[in-house]
């Protein structure tokens, strides 16, 4: 695996990993994952101290919204890619103490064959996910825990509360234009704001760690 750069995001801690493809008149060849590589690269955060324990693959419809999630005992971190179609990701910092608690940002993920890289984008514990769809969109994500019921929740996308002022405000556009499908589930949808999740005694599982 041919890890060509290493980008930060506008949220401490995420990180856009693009690796190379390898592209001929037949098409391109590429090493999608590579343990070592990860663990060896100085500047990649990905799995440093952890294990690939799970992977997933969901598809969804143009229009879909979903999240923001994140789960404790055991915490789960994601690393993300889209298969084919288009997704913004969406990232909020839900680190209690975090200079940029509170704050959400988007990152877009199309896919294409003609593209001579990969990318995953690096989700670590701390931050709750999600993820809106412009069109028909399959993606893969590896987690770092197994899931564990019964001890995750999530923030409403919708919630008045989270300050989206980092977030590209061409990507905000984005996610206003595609979420008016109403592709959301109610659990979602119905998440909840900043302020009660931070009244929740589980939010003090997560806290910010200066490095």
């Amino acid at each position: 695996m041919k890890i060509l750069e290493v980008n930060k995001l506008a949220l401490p801690g995420i990180q856009v990993i693009r690796s190379q493809r390898f592209t001929d008149h037949r098409g391109y060849f590429t090493e999608v994952f590579k343990k070592s590589d990860f663990q060896n690269n100085p500047n990649v955060a990905a799995f440093k101290d952890s294990e690939i324990l799970q992977s997933n693959e969901s598809f969804s419809k143009k229009g879909v919204v979903r999240g923001l999630h994140f789960q404790w005992d055991p915490f789960q971190a994601k690393l993300i890619r889209t298969l084919r179609g288009r997704m913004v990701d969406l990232f909020l910092d839900i680190r209690i103490g975090s200079p940029t608690y509170g704050k959400i940002a988007a990152y877009d993920m199309p896919s294409s064959p003609d593209v001579d890289i990969n990318e995953w984008i690096w989700i670590p514990v701390g931050f709750a996910h999600g993820n809106v769809f412009t069109e028909d969109t399959q993606i893969e994500y590896y987690c770092s825990q197994e899931w564990s019921p019964g001890n995750e929740a999530s923030i409403s996308p919708f919630a008045p509360d989270i300050d989206w002022s980092l977030c590209s405000p061409d990507l905000k556009t984005t996610f206003d234009e595609y979420s008016k499908a109403g592709l959301v589930t109610e659990k979602d949808k119905d998440g909840f704001t900043l302020e009660q999740w931070g009244k929740s005694v589980n939010s003090k599982k997560f806290t910010y760690q200066p490095s």
